[in-house]
């Protein structure tokens, strides 16, 4: 009856901290044990250094977002790549990812660059169904590259599971870079196949304008380079990579650029750090639903009941697949990282299937479904911000929906794509 109820509540729309925090304090109380051990979590998380790059790289996409850093990616990404077949689709994925990267959230890439390359798109001869279904897809890219939030947050949780298999952050960052750049590979050819009845617009390659847009976003080009170069050749720690791109970012786009005006900052610190707060209420009270789901040994005794239905390796990652892609249509990505992934990963593990790939089949999943219908959330932005009906979007996804799941599947069955530079990097 207790389950029931907070299953109602959720569905009535209860915070989610709230009904996983009531779960977890029933759980402990029926079991006799001290309910102080979910404050005692939250004390826990308080203690990880590491969590201090959640709210840092946060702060700093939103910054990102408030100013004109999109444009001037857009400009570049078009000077480098426009001139090719296919140049522009290609240019919109690219800085699609690129965006979505730091700033961690789709949604905000499908507003902030979405309204630029539409109408680019639509001027260069390319459909109405394919810009909309190519933007909305894009949106959702990124999240496999450094340094995107849902990277770090599958990292912290799988650490505080004492799994005895290290899951690093930057093992993360590694993992995603291959499965990544290959869904990008894979629907820039799509891109070009699309373009070959599309009038060419000559639009040949310049020096000079490749000169003026990476001038443009010269102080922008450097955050690659200072998260990734500074991580991997032992400058600082993910914490201190994320507070060096914090204030690189906030001194270039406020004090330097002028984008920002310094009025709208409190506003702007208070909704990154709503969002973050909301991250780590949901983080706190997980953690302590997860030892209580160890302590039971609910993930031993799920094992064994899959394990009786499921013997083979291959046919659990299949239905993985498909329960991921489900997931990812009905609940947002962070939420669905600190509630599903202690359940799943000891039963993966079961299966001998490394936790660092298994992070990256669970995000290229909730990748896609973050566009898949009926009830994916970017489907519904777009149609507000496009003015479309969702039909529309149903229908402008499907290609590139059965593409990414071609990729998934790829990156599902073929883990040294994820894993191969993890194993070059280690000592």
């Amino acid at each position: 009856m207790i389950a029931l109820g907070l299953l109602l509540l959720a569905v009535a729309g209860a915070p989610l901290f709230a009904v996983i925090g009531a779960s977890a304090l029933y759980g402990f109380w029926s079991e006799d044990v001290d309910l102080s051990v979910v404050a005692i979590e939250f004390y826990r998380l308080a203690e990880m250094p590491v969590l201090l790059a959640i709210p840092l790289f946060t702060f700093a996409g939103y910054l990102l977002g408030e100013s004109r850093a999109p444009q001037r990616l857009v400009r570049l990404t078009d000077a480098l790549l426009g001139w090719m077949p296919g140049g522009l689709p290609i240019v919109a994925i690219a800085t699609c990812a690129l965006f979505t990267a730091f700033t961690g959230a789709s949604g905000v890439t499908i507003v902030a660059v979405g309204a630029l390359l539409v109408p680019a798109l639509q001027q260069g001869g390319y459909g109405e169904r394919f810009t909309l279904g190519l933007v909305t897809t894009s949106g959702s890219l990124g999240l496999l590259f450094a340094p995107a939030i849902p990277l770090i947050l599958y990292a912290v949780v799988a650490q505080q599971m004492s799994l005895g298999m290290p899951v690093g952050i930057d093992d993360m960052f590694l993992a995603g870079l291959l499965p990544g750049l290959f869904m990008l590979f894979v629907l820039a050819l799509y891109c070009m196949w699309q373009s070959r009845s599309v009038p060419r617009v000559t639009n040949p390659f310049s020096l000079e304008e490749a000169r003026a847009a990476l001038w443009s976003a010269g102080w922008e080009l450097p955050l690659p380079v200072v998260v990734l170069g500074g991580i991997y050749g032992g400058w600082f720690a993910v914490s201190e990579a994320a507070a060096v791109t914090a204030i690189y970012v906030l001194i270039v786009e406020v004090l330097i650029r002028r984008e920002i005006p310094l009025r709208s900052m409190p506003a702007l610190m208070r909704e990154s750090m709503v969002l973050v707060g909301g991250i780590l209420l949901i983080l706190g009270v997980s953690l302590a639903s997860t030892n209580y789901l160890i302590d039971t040994e609910v993930p031993t005794r799920l094992f064994e009941a899959v394990q009786q239905h499921v013997s083979s390796r291959t046919t659990f990652l299949v239905l993985l697949n498909i329960f991921l892609l489900g997931l990812g249509m009905i609940l947002d990505i962070f939420s669905a990282l600190v509630i599903i992934v202690p359940i799943i990963l000891p039963i993966a593990i079961g299966y001998g299937i490394d936790p660092v790939h298994l992070g990256i089949v669970f995000l290229a999943n909730m990748q896609i479904g973050y566009f898949t219908p009926p009830v994916g959330m970017n489907l519904f932005i777009a149609s507000y911000r496009f003015e479309k009906p969702v039909m529309d979007l149903y229908r402008a996804t499907l290609p590139f929906f059965f593409l990414l799941m071609f990729v998934v599947l790829v990156v599902t069955y073929w883990s040294d794509l994820s894993l191969a530079l993890v194993r070059d990097a280690t000592p």
